[in-house]
């Protein structure tokens, strides 16, 4: 479609600089907070992502839609953005798992996108002053009206996002990666065990905005994971007896969930295997008495390198918060570093059964340097059992 047949869309940000362009998803108002994600694949599963929920991404990689969507690789029941931000749009895409396009996807969902803007100066624009709130409007197209919106806007610092994208019903998830997908030689291997021969790990999974394939992933390694709503108390989690404790994904400010930081707490006294990842890593990090801080513009791509020492593993990361190194108690080691910004990505107690990341192992970008922290959880689980 060109752009002169499209309907006029306005972006705004925080500071009064806008960006005019035309409308690819559903019509209406969205404020949030505009960050960007460097990844050339994945849209779907970044739009889907609840760690999202709350904010307005603007995707690097110049061309948005080619390959549609479809139901399998959704990470929620729907997409948890504010709105979407591209430099070019497919309108007629071309892949065997298609069903829908992205336009009429976003449409589906009410949610709205802008696309014929410079993403690039957007990019450099965040890069240097650091993501801000803004707002997407095909109703409200002068700029000094959408930009009061935007001002009356609350910040992410602060806001507890969680409690909008957790569950309300506890649930149990026994789906694996598919057989088509499965990309670990000893998993798939050990499809063909009789159920009676495979060891079987209870895992209850704090849901902060958990993503369908680390649940996934943790059923692949021989998880039954019953998943509860982010403030269930340490009290009902232990009364299913689990062999070990997930604490998920998830979006806005970690120092703001002081329930679920609470309730870490009470769950480290267990000594039970306890595993966090994204948001759940932080909640760890501050239920063991360190501090978090929010960052510039975050990390949100699918190639951010971290290591510590010789060896360096190529992540999947969407966060804007993280935790100060300096803050870490002694008993608490940091296994990992973000390698661009040397800001903490992975942590281990010295003592207690406990780590976390701050990337997505699941995610699988090409590389799939991370899986091995859930065969670390199970092994984790193996040897408490065993105690």
């Amino acid at each position: 479609m060109p752009l002169s047949g499209g309907q006029p869309a306005l972006l705004v940000l925080a500071d009064g600089t806008f960006y005019q362009g035309w409308s690819f998803g559903a019509p209406g108002t969205a404020i949030g907070e505009v960050v960007f994600n460097t990844g050339m694949t994945g849209y779907q599963e970044v739009l889907t992502d609840p760690s999202y929920c709350g904010q307005i991404v603007t995707f690097t990689y110049p061309e948005l839609g080619n390959t549609g969507v479809n139901m399998e690789d959704e990470e929620s029941h729907r997409p948890q953005v504010k709105a979407a931000i591209a430099r070019n749009i497919c309108w007629k895409p071309s892949n065997w798992r298609s069903t829908k396009s992205l336009p009429d996807y976003l449409k589906q969902h009410n949610i709205p996108g802008i696309y014929g803007i410079d993403t690039r100066a957007l990019t450099r624009k965040i890069r240097i002053f650091g993501a801000m709130n803004g707002g997407i409007s095909t109703e409200i197209l002068d700029v000094n009206e959408l930009l009061q919106k935007v001002k009356a806007a609350p910040n992410m610092l602060g806001l507890n996002l969680a409690k909008e994208v957790t569950t309300s019903e506890v649930y149990e998830w026994s789906e694996s990666t598919s057989a088509d997908w499965e990309f670990n030689a000893q998993i798939a291997s050990s499809t063909t065990a009789e159920p009676a021969q495979k060891e079987i790990y209870t895992v209850v999974a704090l849901d902060f905005g958990i993503k369908r394939n680390i649940l996934r992933r943790l059923s692949s390694f021989g998880c039954r994971v019953i998943v509860v709503p982010a403030n269930t108390p340490a009290e009902e989690i232990l009364k299913y007896n689990p062999d070990g404790i997930f604490l998920s994904n998830g979006p806005g400010d970690p120092a703001a969930v002081t329930e679920a930081i609470a309730t870490t707490q009470e769950l480290l006294q267990s000594n039970k295997p306890l595993f966090g990842i994204c948001l759940g890593h932080q909640i760890l990090g501050l239920s063991l008495g360190a501090k978090t801080t929010k960052l510039k513009f975050g990390h949100r791509g699918l190639n951010q390198p971290a290591g510590l020492q010789r060896q360096v593993e190529i992540t999947s990361q969407n966060h804007s918060f993280a935790i100060e190194e300096d803050s870490l108690s002694p008993d608490v080691e940091v296994t990992h570093l973000n390698l661009n910004d040397r800001t903490v990505a992975a942590l281990r107690h010295k003592s207690l059964p406990v780590f976390s990341v701050q990337y997505h192992p699941e995610a699988s970008p090409g590389p799939h340097d991370s899986d091995y922290v859930f065969e670390e959880f199970v092994k984790a689980m193996r040897s408490h059992r065993s105690c």
